[in-house]
């Protein structure tokens, strides 16, 4: 990695934006990257917007400031689809990166994207996170989506330190460590690009 990267995620109060953002950056961190995450949000309750960053580097980050342009834009809710500018500041090849069911075209379409500018990337999070974890919990599987789309972080790396994370908290839940590390490694696989 030559640069920065600079990572948006957009979510509700409850979808785990913040902690997919925590845990995206200590899996960084681990494979020997400089992080910085970080979330932005008003009063906290369920469903209320929540803005999470990250910034993944080579090199030590002096910056302390949010992030104005990012090249990596992570959408756990489709649901703020024209209510919310999501590619405000990317550049013209920016990565965009949505949890919908629908295929990145579709999605290009009813953001009123233009043809060329921006990559749009679809995975169906929700549904992975019901089939495998029993909850609408998109965040770590957006982590594998992002993992599987960049490849900044290598996937089992991704997987090996998310594991040891979540084993500290839920370690009296087995069922919820692997429902998410096969969330992680399911949307690495399904997302699709344009």
């Amino acid at each position: 990695m030559a640069e920065m990267l600079e990572i948006r995620w957009h979510g509700r109060g409850g979808q785990g934006a913040k902690t997919a953002s925590q845990l995206l950056g200590e899996a960084a961190a681990g494979t020997g990257k400089y992080v910085q995450s970080f979330p932005e949000y008003g009063p906290e309750r369920m469903g209320a917007p929540v803005t999470a960053f990250n910034r993944i580097s080579d090199f030590p980050i002096t910056l302390h400031c949010n992030i104005k342009s990012p090249r990596v834009v992570l959408v756990l809710d489709a649901g703020f689809s024209g209510k919310v500018d999501f590619t405000d500041g990317m550049p013209d090849d920016g990565l965009l990166i949505i949890n919908t069911p629908k295929h990145p075209a579709e999605m290009r379409r009813e953001l009123g994207l233009p043809p060329g500018k921006f990559r749009v990337f679809t995975v169906d999070a929700s549904e992975i996170s019901r089939q495998t974890i029993g909850r609408d919990i998109p965040n770590t599987p957006m982590m594998g989506a992002f993992a599987g789309v960049t490849k900044i972080i290598p996937l089992n790396d991704l997987i090996d330190d998310t594991r040891q994370k979540l084993e500290k908290k839920f370690r009296n839940k087995p069922e919820v460590i692997a429902g998410n590390l096969e969330a992680i490694a399911r949307a690495a696989r399904e997302v699709r690009g344009e």
